[in-house]
């Protein structure tokens, strides 16, 4: 019969896999909606953060949680694509500010029926308790590995 520690490492890991399957799919039906826009996922979710107001390469880091090579990319594709541009700030020549183009503007209103679309499919059949319960899992889960990469 296998040991508690075995069967909880068992269970760990099959979760873990689980998690990482169900982020995979919802990356691909998002990609598959946005693909008819000519975008993927992350493009669609950058002109979203960038048409609040004029940002920072570096804050949409943050927000996307992707590196800056990676920002770098989305932005170049973006920009290629004619839905946003890179404008120099006033004060500091060497920053850079992203701000959406009409071409992308035009695409604005679309974005957040995917985004809704594809959640409501992943959530169906959750309550509200279900919702809140598993935000306050994954953000455990989260903290768990910002701490594990502090402290090695």
């Amino acid at each position: 019969m296998p040991s508690e520690p075995a069967n909880r490492l068992n269970l760990a890991l099959t979760t873990a896999a689980l998690l990482s399957q169900v982020g995979r799919e919802h990356s691909t039906a998002l990609d598959r909606r946005f693909a008819g826009f000519g975008l993927t996922t992350q493009q669609a979710a950058l002109l979203l953060h960038a048409s609040r107001e004029p940002v920072s390469p570096s804050k949409l880091t943050e927000a996307l949680g992707t590196d800056t090579a990676g920002m770098t990319r989305l932005l170049d594709r973006l920009e290629a694509k004619g839905l946003i541009r890179r404008q120099r700030t006033a004060t500091d020549r060497r920053a850079v500010l992203i701000e959406v183009t009409d071409e992308g503007r035009a695409l604005l209103p679309r974005l957040p029926v995917v985004f809704g679309l594809v959640n409501r499919q992943l959530f169906a059949d959750f309550d509200d308790n279900e919702l809140e319960q598993l935000l306050t899992l994954c953000q455990r889960m989260r903290t768990n590995l910002h701490k594990a990469s502090i402290d090695s």
